[in-house]
């Protein structure tokens, strides 16, 4: 994977479109963004980036943890709504 500072280089579309038609480019902003530019065909590659990406595996990692649950009885009983 390339990465490309555009704070310290200035980079044509079609210089980053050509880059990432080799690999994987990741842009970076003077504000401290990031912006990934692949190829949309090379599926293995996009996996693997997303692997990379701590913040969204640490979110995919929070949303899959199981949560209690309760039923709707426990909750009438809770609130005091027995039938």
């Amino acid at each position: 994977m390339k990465t490309v500072d555009l704070t310290t280089q200035l980079a044509t579309l079609e210089e980053v479109l050509s880059l990432a038609g080799q690999e994987n480019v990741v842009l970076r902003t003077k504000e401290g963004r990031e912006y990934v530019v692949a190829e949309l065909d090379d599926f293995d590659r996009e996996l693997e980036l997303l692997r990379q990406n701590e913040e969204l595996t640490e979110f995919l990692a929070r949303r899959s943890r199981d949560e209690p649950t309760f039923s709707l009885d426990e909750v009438r009983r809770e609130l005091g709504l027995e039938r």
